[in-house]
């Protein structure tokens, strides 16, 4: 690696035991969403031009959420805010590739955008653990009707 750090991002990745289709809609969908990641509620449908916003239980606030792009049941791109971040907003890419024959769904997360400061590396770091949660939660929902969130940070 050559030059300058300019930004902090990550990336997360995990296998889901279900096809893409299904996959995908437990992301877009807020009342699915609701029972195992926004465990305060999700409103409005991930797509663009809906009015996106998310609450947690465990961290209190609503948290307005940007539908940048949705190719369902490919990729989504949103964008939230994100003290530290560049913008003031941090953008967020769910990639869902379907493998083993379409059995399966890889799902990647990437957040990029952080400053690279103190502030901007512990933010990026505590949404590293909650994307990893996320994607933790979404295979037990997904699989098993599991909400693995709840009392998991409080």
């Amino acid at each position: 690696m050559s030059g300058e750090l300019r930004e902090l991002t990550f990336t997360v990745s995990g296998r889901v035991g279900r096809p893409v289709d299904a996959v995908y809609e437990a992301v877009a969908d807020p009342a699915q969403l609701s029972r195992y990641f926004t465990t305060g509620g999700a409103r409005g449908r991930l797509e663009p031009g809906a009015e996106v916003s998310w609450e947690f239980a465990d961290f209190p606030g609503r948290f307005p959420v940007t539908v940048v792009e949705a190719d369902p049941p490919r990729r989504l791109v949103i964008r939230w805010d994100g003290a530290e971040a560049m913008d003031p907003e941090t953008t967020t890419v769910f990639e869902f590739e379907p493998i083993d024959d379409g059995a399966r769904t890889l799902v990647t997360i990437t957040e990029r955008a952080w400053r690279v400061t103190p502030g901007g590396a512990e933010n990026a770091f505590g949404n590293c653990e909650g994307w990893t949660m996320m994607l933790t939660a979404l295979k037990a929902w997904v699989e098993h009707g599991i909400n693995l969130r709840e009392g998991f940070y409080s």
